[in-house]
């Protein structure tokens, strides 16, 4: 604030015409932009984060291909498909194009989520599989994405037509869709260019990831109805299909949890650690939504999403180099998280019951409970994480799946409330 007052009158003593006042005006406005409410639609948020996991990835690769580094491919596999999975559980978005958001899709999102999630935990748990499904979803899926693209009549063609930003979106999609077929060919054949090479190729693809994602937030501030996915199937919001995500997160590692305790698998405590980052920067950068609760979406939280995301995918790929401050920061967030949220509940429920008694609906004490557990096991499972040893790691993974399943039982409740007042709006 000192600062700006000395510009101000440091200007005010050179020149106090128009210039100087036209100066201060831009500074203002340049202060208050990243306070702003963003307009980042999800696809682009997906997108930005698979590009920026790209681009990591291939400047990684340099000093990793030089014995800099130590290097953990099934952590990039494993969040790869996680990326996948969310635009086909929150978009229905498949590699292989558009598509209705029915429960089978639903179902095979969640599948392609859960051998992600376990390919990043358990070092080759799954074998082949991962690459077997990346190569589909980049090799095949490319292909298929670069017919429709030249083919279908509502694209290249009516695009061509249209020119503008939509010649953007024809080299953006163009692009992609090729070097998705390389990427793809390089991940079934790692021999087929040196270390370098594919790094090179690697970064190429992860910056016009990122370009198609920016001509994306363009066409759709434009055309706010082509962000609209599919009608009919299953309807769930942005924050309900990462409730699914989350529950489905924590369920996984409750349950991995077991075996690796009594040592019967290995385990990756840094890819754990990147993938929960990375999910909580989707919900940041999503919907504004933190681990410590709900923020206006701003360019500042946008930025911080980004920033989370970077931490995971490195977290991810590179094996303990982050733990350290990971764990820390993880474990603090849950709490933090946990404590200011039962606040929140505990203190109305206080005022209530110094008021007359009033009858309120079974499932809103439904709610009240689960948010209540919820919190509860947040706190738990951050305690756990600052204080070795403080509960066994068995218990651990119990409470771990607990709150995966309350997760779940909670957008079981959201949907539940979002039908009784759907026909409560249909009766008025």
């Amino acid at each position: 604030m000192g600062t700006r007052n000395t510009v101000q009158e440091r200007c005010a003593e050179i020149d106090p015409g128009l210039h100087c006042l036209h100066f201060i005006k831009t500074n203002d406005m340049a202060e208050y932009r990243i306070f702003k409410k963003a307009d980042l639609p999800l696809e682009a948020v997906i997108l930005s984060i698979a590009g920026i996991a790209l681009l990591i990835s291939g400047v990684l690769l340099f000093p990793v291909s030089a014995g800099a580094l130590p290097y953990y491919e099934n952590g990039l596999y494993g969040l790869l498909l996680v990326m996948f999975a969310l635009q086909i559980i929150t978009l229905g978005k498949t590699p292989f194009g558009d598509m209705r958001r029915s429960k089978f899709l639903l179902v095979v999102g969640s599948v392609i989520a859960a051998v992600g999630i376990a390919t990043c935990f358990v070092p080759d748990m799954f074998s082949e599989t991962p690459r077997l499904l990346l190569l589909i979803c980049f090799g095949a899926g490319g292909f298929l994405l670069l017919l429709q693209m030249l083919f279908a009549p509502d694209k290249f063609r009516s695009w061509a037509k249209q020119g503008g930003i939509f010649r953007h979106l024809t080299l953006g999609c163009g692009s992609v869709y090729l070097l998705s077929m390389l990427i793809g060919l390089l991940i079934w054949r790692k021999s087929l260019l040196t270390t370098p090479a594919t790094a090179v190729a690697v970064l190429i693809f992860g910056a016009a990831v990122v370009y198609l994602a920016f001509v994306l937030r363009k066409i759709y501030r434009a055309y706010p109805e082509a962000e609209k996915p599919r009608e009919g199937g299953v309807e769930l919001s942005t924050e309900q299909s990462m409730l699914l995500l989350m529950g489905l997160f924590m369920i996984l590692l409750g349950v991995l949890l077991v075996p690796v305790n009594l040592g019967m698998l290995p385990f990756s405590g840094s890819a754990q650690l990147g993938l929960l980052m990375v999910m909580f920067a989707v919900q940041m950068l999503a919907s504004g939504n933190t681990p410590i609760g709900p923020f206006p979406r701003s360019w500042l939280m946008i930025s911080l999403g980004w920033l989370f995301a970077a931490l995971g995918i490195v977290s991810c790929i590179i094996p303990d180099v982050l733990v350290p401050f990971l764990t820390i920061l993880v474990g603090l967030l849950n709490i933090l998280g946990g404590a200011i949220t039962l606040g929140k509940l505990v203190y109305p429920e206080l005022k209530k019951s110094q008021e007359p008694l009033v009858p309120r609906p079974a499932i809103l004490t439904k709610l009240f409970a689960t948010q209540l557990i919820l919190n509860l096991l947040s706190m738990m499972f951050g305690t756990s994480m600052l204080i070795a040893h403080l509960i066994p790691g068995l218990a651990v993974g119990v409470i771990l799946a607990c709150n995966g399943f309350v997760l779940l039982y909670l957008l079981h409740i959201l949907k539940v409330l979002e039908k009784m007042q759907q026909n409560r709006e249909a009766v008025v």
